[in-house]
This record gives C-alpha cells, structure tokens and sequence, in this order.
C-alpha cells in the first residue's frame, strides 16, 4: 500500500492552550458542585486534559485538577481517588463528562457528615482554555510516511491530532483515523488500533511512543 496521489497529504499542526479565567471559585464542595451545573465546558475541559500540556517535574498522583484539588485543599482522599479513576474516554461527550463528575461529588455530599472548606489561598479557581491552532509547513504524503514522521512529532501536535480531533470532529475521530479513511478500507485494520488506544492514562510523550510502534508493527506486517 502507499501514498495515493489522489488524497492530499496530511497536514501537521500544532497547538497551545491559552488559559481564560470564568471568574468562578469554590472553597468546598458544595460550592464547586454548584458550578459545575453550569460552568462552561470547556472548563471541564481543561481540567481533565489540559494539564497534559503543562510542563510537569514529576508525575501527578491523580489523573484530573479536580482530584488534586479535592485531595490537596479538602483532605478527602476518599473522593480524590473515585474522581482520580475517571476516564473523559469513557463518557459519550463533556457533558455526560458533567454528569458524572456530579453524580460522584452529590455522592460524597450525602456520606459526609461536615463540609471541608479550603484555605483562602487554595480555592478551585475554575478556568477553561482556547485552543489556537499553528500550521507547522510539515506535510506527510502517505499513511507508510508516518512510521518515520510520528516519533518526530512534537508532543503538541500529538495532542492536537489525536486528543482534541476527538471533541473537535463530529464523528469524534481522531485525525490520524480521519486521514486513513480517505483511503477507502485500505486502513481498516489500522483504523481499528488506532480507535482502541485511550490517550488519558499516561503522558503525551508515551502516547506517541505509543502511536508510533502501532505504526511500526502494522507497517511491518503488511510489506
């Protein structure tokens, strides 16, 4: 299989997240479950998958911002791990995302007997983030091309490409799948890998290790 002349190439970009404050804060649990009735979702957005674009020094002990908020400010462990165990991948769209994280905090209302209140200085200042999107010139001409191109991709375009495609497409694919598609069923085994991979347990520079060893085995076994 290789590149047909037919199909345009695909066309790397890359991305940045910049941070927008709601002006929305909370001090206990009450207060942040208050605001998620209605804070706009690209706040819960951000604080599950943004924090991948942060520089970080070490790894996090919990998997989104509201769990390390609950687990550093409240001291309820006990809701830090059921909030840390969610996985956005599992949950049809942001809002049934919303739906979840309310369930699970309305839960926690009911078992606990007093209301922890943070610090002053350790509110859960909700913030939601604009994506602004740069071309970086780089073309990929065909499928067969990605095996040398993934592992030199910037860990902002695999974002781009495989995260935010997902919430930013309508069939919630990601741009790799979309691509191979154009190549009629050509790629249909690869496509399959592809929608089987979940980016949310791990780093940006694992999952494109990741991604390129899907590439490099599958190209392997069909020449």
């Amino acid at each position: 299989m290789f590149a047909n002349a037919a199909i345009e190439p695909f066309v790397v970009k890359e991305c940045a997240l910049l941070t927008i404050a709601t002006g929305k804060r909370a001090r206990n649990l009450k207060e942040i479950t208050d605001h998620l009735l209605t804070i706009h979702q690209g706040s819960i957005y951000h604080h599950f998958w943004g924090r991948l674009l942060r520089p970080r020094f070490a790894d996090p002990e919990y998997n989104n911002d509201f769990a390390e908020w609950v687990h550093s400010a409240l001291q309820d462990d006990i809701l830090a791990e059921r909030l840390s165990i969610m996985n956005p991948e599992a949950f049809a769209d942001l809002e049934s995302l919303r739906q979840g994280l309310l369930e699970i905090m309305e839960q926690r209302l009911d078992e606990i007997e007093m209301v922890a209140w943070a610090k002053r200085d350790m509110q859960f200042h909700f913030v939601r983030s604009q994506i602004i999107v740069f071309d970086t010139g780089e073309r990929i001409e065909g499928p067969e091309y990605l095996v040398e191109a993934l592992p030199k991709l910037s860990v902002r375009s695999v974002f781009y490409h495989f995260i935010d495609a997902r919430h930013r497409r309508p069939e919630m694919m990601d741009d790799f799948r979309s691509w191979l598609r154009s190549y009629g069923d050509d790629y249909d085994d690869l496509c399959s890998q592809l929608a089987s991979v979940d980016p949310y347990f791990g780093s940006l520079v694992e999952l494109r290790t990741q991604l390129t060893n899907l590439f490099v085995n599958y190209f392997r076994s069909v020449s």
